[in-house]
């Protein structure tokens, strides 16, 4: 696993970018929900500015919002820990 992905909070950012591009406060929002806490903007944006630099999350700009998406490698990556989560918690596969 990448080690970008250690972080629990770089790891959920990228589970909820899985099947859903998002604007950053709507990101915000539900990464906040998630945990029932606070995040300050310079950690939440420096985690998504980490995946982006890694290449898991990609980010354009619409109007005013930059809006973020999940890149191949990171779906990869989100797919990847999903299995090993899978296979530790001994949970059958759907297939």
């Amino acid at each position: 696993m990448s080690q970008w992905l250690q972080s629990g909070l770089r790891r959920d950012l990228c589970v909820l970018l899985y099947d859903e591009e998002r604007n950053g406060q709507a990101l915000k929002t539900a990464i906040e929900r998630r945990y029932d806490r606070r995040f300050e903007p310079r950690q939440f944006y420096g985690a998504l500015d980490q995946l982006e630099r890694t290449g898991f999350v990609e980010k354009r700009t619409e109007g005013l919002h930059d809006v973020y998406a999940l890149t191949e490698p990171g779906r990869r990556s989100v797919e990847r820990q999903f299995e090993w989560m899978r296979e530790e918690l001994d949970y059958p596969s759907s297939t």
